[in-house]
Formats: C-alpha cells, structure tokens, sequence
C-alpha cells in the first residue's frame, strides 16, 4: 500500500454562502491526526470576485476539478472530496465525471443530487444573488443547534450571496460509476435511520442514496453546520473515513 493511499488528499467545500473558511477548526483537527486536507471556495462565493453574482454549476465544478488536479488526482492516486449541504450540486457532478479520481465521497448532513436536480426550481430569473436569510428564517429549514451566539455572528458577517445561477441550474448526470464510488453520509440534523427510510421512500432529497453501491452511514447528531458545532468530533470522523 502507497503513502498516497494510506493519506489520501482531503478536499472539503463547504455549502451556500461559504468559503474555505467555514473548515479552518476541522481542517486544523485533520492536520493534527496527520491528515493532508485542503479547503476550496466555489466561484461565486469569493467575496473579492467582482463577477461572482453571475458563476454557474459550471464554474464551481470546474473549480473542484482544477483542486483535484493540483492535488494530482488520478486513478492511482484518488482524492477524498468531503462536501457539505448545497455543495453536492457540483460535487455530484465532478463525481460523474470523474469516479475514478474520488476515493471516497464523504457528505456532512448532505448527499448526492440525482439527475435533473435542481436546488431552487421556483427562484426567478430575476433573482441575480440569494443572501444568507434572516437566523429565525433559515432556523426554520436548517437546524442552527450548537451555534453560539458568536458563532452565528461571524456566519453572518462572512457569508457570501449565493450566486442565482448556482441555484437555479440542473444537475446532469449520466455516468452510472457515480454510484459505485465508496460513500459515507455523516448524518447530523436528520438521523440516518430516518434518511435512509426516505431514501427508500423515494423522498427527491434523498432518493440517490438508495442507488448506491458502497455506503457508509454515521451519525453525529447535531446542527446543519457540524464544522463549527462539533469541528473536532467531524474531523475525526472525515480523517478514520478517509482512509477506510
């Protein structure tokens, strides 16, 4: 077994309105256990980008891929990409393209998009930006459990609109290895018994999860945003999954 294998590169993305920022606590748990783990922030969410409100899927997958070959991905040298929330959208689709590449697929409280997925479908053209709602609003779609205040003060002042586009655009998958790519779900806002149960359901946020081959599922029950309500427990779970 090759050093590469035995230390995969880990490459975390976090969700809408983050950067490489929102794992700088997990990162630095995966660096402490040995771990060689790196953070991106998709196009669109780079506050300093003065044509960020118009990136696509497009642009962030594109992005992924360009991380992945810096990191010198390859079928003998696979990558763990670790994704958390609204990034399964271009992470699903650098997985269709490139399953070879991907040692394992680790989604925090998120999973894969299935084809033809679309986040928001309803939000109008017009819409060039989403930004970060209002705590009451977004607490009432994503648990904000473990996020002191402190915490939730700095999620605001760094938070970047999500770009429309982002939003708005289908996911095309058409390459069935996806699904053959080793997966762990860490679950955390909603148990796994009760994913999976709706996943077998059929339930459109989850029904990709009942078609794939090679699943592990581990439950850290908390908050939508473990990275900062439980950084160290989710950096010891990323690093043992890694390299299973």
């Amino acid at each position: 077994m090759t050093t590469e294998t035995q230390n995969p590169t880990i490459i975390l993305i976090a969700g809408h309105w983050l950067g490489a920022w929102a794992w700088d606590e997990v990162r630095e748990g995966l660096e402490s256990l040995g771990a060689d783990a790196i953070a991106i922030t998709l196009p669109g969410l780079d506050p300093h980008d003065p044509e960020r409100s118009s990136r696509t899927l497009d642009d962030q997958a594109a992005a992924i891929e360009e991380a992945m070959a810096r990191a010198g991905a390859s079928a003998d040298r696979p990558v763990v990409l670790v994704g958390h929330s609204g990034a399964n959208a271009p992470l699903s689709i650098v997985l269709d393209r490139h399953p070879e590449h991907v040692r394992r697929i680790i989604w925090v409280d998120s999973g894969p998009v299935s084809p033809g997925g679309v986040f928001a479908p309803d939000l109008p053209d017009a819409v060039a930006e989403l930004p970060l709602p209002p705590f009451e609003v977004l607490g009432e779609q994503a648990s904000l459990e473990g996020l002191s205040a402190d915490v939730l003060e700095r999620f605001r002042a760094r938070a970047v609109p999500e770009p429309g586009a982002v939003l708005r655009q289908p996911v095309e998958l058409t390459n069935e290895a996806r699904r053959r790519a080793p997966t762990t779900l860490v679950c955390c806002s909603i148990p796994s018994a009760q994913l999976l149960e709706l996943a077998r359901a059929g339930h459109p946020m989850f029904a990709e999860v009942d078609a794939l081959d090679d699943l592990e599922v581990i439950d850290l029950p908390t908050g939508h945003w473990p990275m900062w309500s439980r950084p160290a427990d989710l950096a010891k779970m990323i690093g043992s999954s890694a390299v299973s």
